[in-house]
């Protein structure tokens, strides 16, 4: 710093120098010599004064920022010391903490050495005694053996069955302990919701019949529908999908055919023609046409009648068109769509009592059939079908869920699928709702007889009751009152997995003991 201050010094002396230089020269060219002299004399004192003021003044300066320096580096220099000195200190005190925790560790491993010595002594001593208890064991095994008669493995068998009678046994008391509490509160609720929902919504007990049976005039019609070589009986089968039976039934003929639509089709062109009396195929052509126009917009009131007088709205074409062709599709002769109407009612009051959102409950209600409108023309379960066309057509998660899993096809995610069920169970179950063949009657309650007598400890059963019970006696040194409720219990899973059947079936399980004697 010094070095740098005197060079600045001397520099600005060579400069005050040259300025006075240059002054002198100046003026001596316009003085005369002994004037310029005297000036040059002058000049000179006074530049060798402002040159020694300036040499002391950067003296002092130089003097002041060494002492300014030597202050600041002597003040940072105690900083650094002090530092050092505190983190002599604490490295002081980790030093001595490490000796303490070294010394303890090397106390602790000496105590785990001599816990691990005691514990090896132990582990000797047990495997000792383990091995005068299996050698023990052993004897007791072949002593036992000879004085029951009977191996380890039959002793095992033996004791085996024992427990797993007791576990049923339990297993018994617990169902019954659980369905009676069950039934205390969950079968009062049911029936009030149940009775509610059946006393608010009225309707009809009769079971409508869609019938493929045309009549005629008389059988000279028979002839003109066949025409000349069969022409016209074959052009109407063409036009309409459907096969024209004509017998020796007097004054009908019968249309077959698998799509309802078709058949609805065939059966009022075929009116038509009949009461126009002309029989062609261009005529067969027009009406066949013109009544295919008038069966699709029927079917298109027909849904939106029923979305009217249940109360949904906002529903798009596609879904309300497919809706209305449940008009011709019967479920053992109960119309499709008004018992879809009959359901949606029955939800829409069951989701009000259970403060349940009403309309979600009456679209899934309404929807939840509709695809067996469609269940002949795509792969599947109707459930199924019918959810994937609600989810393309832009209906809410939950009542796509709630109609793909009424019939269990999918995971129920929501409590609208349960009711549902319940309210699918009760439009079908209900008094006049459906009818059944004698076959597939007699059928249905065979099958059921079946079922229960294929249980070990079932002496004979009957179904009662148009199949909706099932009374089952049983042997009464086979079966014990504990586990008569599993023996109803799996009845009723057995049925369930091996028979269709609207409603539910009542398994009762009978166990009589009767103790006779004689008085002689």
């Amino acid at each position: 710093m010094i070095q740098i201050l005197m060079v600045l010094v001397g520099m600005l002396i060579a400069v005050v120098g040259f300025g006075a230089g240059y002054l002198v020269r100046h003026k001596i060219a316009g003085l005369s010599v002994s004037a310029m002299e005297t000036q040059a004399k002058r000049l000179l004192e006074d530049a060798e004064r402002e040159a020694d003021t300036i040499r002391k003044e950067a003296n002092i300066s130089a003097k002041a920022e060494v002492l300014k320096a030597r202050d600041e580096f002597e003040k940072s220099t105690e900083t650094r010391r002090k530092e050092l000195s505190q983190l002599e200190e604490r490295i002081g005190v980790r030093e001595t903490n490490l000796d303490r925790k070294v010394a303890m560790l090397d106390r602790k491993e000496q105590a785990l050495e001599e816990k691990l010595a005691v514990q090896a002594c132990k582990e000797s001593n047990v495997e000792e005694r383990l091995a005068r208890l299996r050698a023990k064991e052993e004897e007791l095994s072949a002593l036992l053996t000879r004085v029951a008669g009977m191996s380890r493995e039959e002793a095992l068998k033996l004791q085996l069955s024992q427990l797993e009678n007791e576990l049923k046994m339990e297993s018994g008391i617990l169902i019954r302990r659980m369905q009676d509490q069950a039934r205390e509160t969950a079968e009062r609720e049911a029936k009030k919701l149940i009775a509610l929902a059946i006393q608010r919504y009225s309707a009809s007990h009769s079971s409508e019949i869609v019938t493929t049976t045309v009549a005629l005039p008389s059988d000279e019609m028979k002839g003109r529908i066949i025409g000349r070589d069969g022409r016209n009986i074959r052009s109407l089968e063409a036009e309409t999908g459907v096969s024209i039976l004509i017998d020796d039934t007097p004054e009908a003929v019968v249309i077959s055919g698998f799509d309802p639509v078709r058949r609805e089709v065939a059966r009022q062109a075929l009116e038509q023609l009949i009461t126009d009396g002309r029989i062609h195929p261009t005529r067969i052509e027009e009406l066949v046409e013109k009544a295919n126009e008038d069966v699709w917009e029927n079917i298109r009131k027909a849904g939106e009648d029923a979305l009217f007088e249940v109360g949904i709205g906002n529903v798009e074409a596609e879904v309300a068109k497919t809706l209305g062709r449940l008009m011709f599709r019967t479920s053992y002769s109960q119309n499709v769509l008004r018992h879809s109407i009959e359901v949606s009612q029955l939800m829409g009051l069951l989701a009000g009592e259970l403060g349940l959102d009403v309309q979600i409950a009456k679209r899934v209600g309404m929807f939840h059939d509709i695809g067996k409108a469609l269940d002949h023309e795509v792969e599947g379960g109707h459930a199924v079908i019918g959810a994937e066309l609600l989810r393309r057509c832009g209906e809410a998660a939950e009542v796509v869920n709630a109609v793909a899993a009424h019939h269990e096809d999918v995971e129920a995610q929501s409590i609208y699928a349960a009711l549902c069920c319940a309210a699918d169970a009760m439009s079908s179950s209900r008094v006049g709702a459906r009818s059944e063949t004698t076959d597939l009657y007699i059928k249905r309650l065979e099958k059921l007889e079946a079922i229960a007598n294929s249980f070990p400890g079932v002496e004979k059963c009957f179904a009662i009751q148009a199949g909706r019970e099932v009374r089952v006696m049983v042997e009464p040194d086979q079966v014990t009152d504990e586990t008569a409720n599993v023996l109803a219990r799996d009845i009723a899973r057995q049925v369930e997995a091996d028979l269709k059947y609207p409603g539910q079936i009542r398994v009762t399980v009978i166990r009589e003991l009767r103790c006779i004697d004689y008085a002689r």
